[in-house]
Order: structure tokens, then C-alpha cells, then sequence
């Protein structure tokens, strides 16, 4: 199982992001209104679904990056309505943000062979 830098990176930062929600929620700022004990499996048990393809990095990296689609929306939600929980807010969005880059690919380049030849100025093209 040979990783990208890229794919470390993205590793690292859904580490990252399940780390804060612990932080966050259940030590710096524990919810108000709900057990600790309720909380954090709804803030981590997102961030596990990733897991049931642990045997395909690839494949587990575009799903988590999938789900921090939605901590990228509860970052900005956060940031704008709680400015006490700003900083975390913005926290998880930058790592949110990291994970879903991490997924980008960069397109493997053509080999322009004869019929990739351009045609003559006038005849059909732009």
C-alpha cells in the first residue's frame, strides 16, 4: 500500500479533524444543551464510515472527503453563528478543506499520436 504525499497529507488531516471534534467538543467546550456522552458520536461517527474501506486507501480518502463536505458546511455555520467557537470553526475548516483537495487527481497527460494533429486554419476547429 503505497501512498502519495498527497494522500498522507489528506491522512493526516482527517487524523486531524477527528481529533479536534474530541477537542472541541467533549474537553475545551463541551455542548450546553447535550451530554458529552451524546456529542461526540455525532461529531466522530462520520469521520469512522471512511473505515469500511480500509483495505483501498484511494477509495477510503474520496469517501472522507466526501463527508467533510459536510464539517466544511458545520465550520462555516460555527464561524458565522458562534464567534466563542470561531477559531475551532475555522480549524475545521481548513482540514475539511485539506481532505477534500486531497482527493483531486491530476489527469494523466494523452500521448498526442497522428490523429491528434491540429487541423489547418479555416477547416472545422475554432
Amino acid at each position: 500500500m503505497k501512498l502519495t504525499a498527497q494522500q498522507r497529507i489528506g491522512f493526516a488531516a482527517w487524523v486531524a479533524l477527528a481529533l479536534l471534534q474530541v477537542v472541541w467538543h467533549a474537553w475545551l467546550l463541551p455542548p450546553a444543551r447535550m451530554p458529552v456522552a451524546v456529542a461526540l458520536p455525532i461529531a466522530l461517527l462520520p469521520l469512522a464510515i471512511p473505515l469500511v474501506y480500509w483495505r483501498t486507501p484511494a477509495r477510503m480518502l474520496l469517501v472522507a472527503g466526501m463527508i467533510c463536505l459536510f464539517y466544511f458546511c458545520h465550520g462555516v455555520a460555527e464561524a458565522w453563528a458562534a464567534p466563542g467557537e470561531r477559531v475551532f470553526a475555522v480549524i475545521e475548516l481548513a482540514l475539511a478543506v485539506i481532505v477534500i483537495l486531497s482527493c483531486a487527481r491530476k489527469p494523466k497527460r494523452r500521448d498526442a499520436g497522428p490523429a491528434a494533429t491540429p487541423l489547418p486554419p479555416g477547416e472545422g476547429g475554432a
